[in-house]
């Protein structure tokens, strides 16, 4: 576990602020490098619903977020971001949505057959690949929590559905991680939070 408590001293390093709004935990990491991480946690179930990152640029000023897990915001820039989505509403669609137990992907808009897919580990890639038969879909992912905390990955773990035109991954989270997201829990619930309005923690 010593590459664990890597990644788990650097979260307990951060600089942490605790939102409770709307029935969810919100907090807001600061890193010592700059980086920010803003994580939306269900405070009944603990759940992980949303993980974004962000970084400064070049010129010190603060860069867009980046979703890690959640559904990402589409652009608010009125009328022309609404065609777009509107423009691509066919589009396969690829989310992450964690569980209590795994890592899990949906990507919606695949109306395939579940025979059509195939999906690997390219372990030296370090990365999983989504292929389908008929090759109207490829894509490549990493598994960052994996990558942070300097675990291999383990094709054993990996398994898929599909229904609904939506195709759902699934990567049973190894024990290690289990045991370092309980233990960070522990420690997000200590933090003081503001309740509602605004704290430092509003990531929009």
């Amino acid at each position: 576990m010593a590459a664990a408590g890597g990644w788990l001293g650097r979260l307990r390093g951060a600089h942490k602020t605790a939102l409770l709004q709307d029935g969810k935990r919100k907090v807001h990491f600061l890193f010592d490098d700059g980086k920010e991480m803003a994580e939306e946690y269900d405070m009944k179930t603990n759940q992980l619903l949303t993980r974004k990152w962000r970084e400064k640029n070049a010129l010190g000023a603060c860069g867009k977020w980046q979703t890690e897990v959640g559904e990402p915001h589409p652009p608010v820039t009125g009328a022309p971001a609404t065609e777009l989505i509107q423009e691509s509403s066919s589009n396969p669609v690829f989310v992450r949505k964690d569980t209590k137990s795994s890592f899990q992907w949906r990507v919606r808009n695949l109306p395939y057959p579940k025979e059509v897919y195939s999906i690997t580990v390219e372990k030296e890639q370090r990365c999983c690949i989504v292929r389908t038969t008929n090759k109207k879909y490829y894509k490549k992912f990493s598994i960052p929590d994996l990558d942070r905390y300097q675990l291999p990955l383990d094709a054993d773990a990996l398994s898929f559905t599909h229904a609904n035109n939506t195709l759902i991954i699934t990567y049973q989270k190894p024990q290690e991680i289990l045991a370092a997201e309980e233990e960070l829990y522990k420690e997000l619930k200590r933090i003081k939070a503001a309740n509602d309005g605004d704290g430092e923690c509003k990531t929009q």
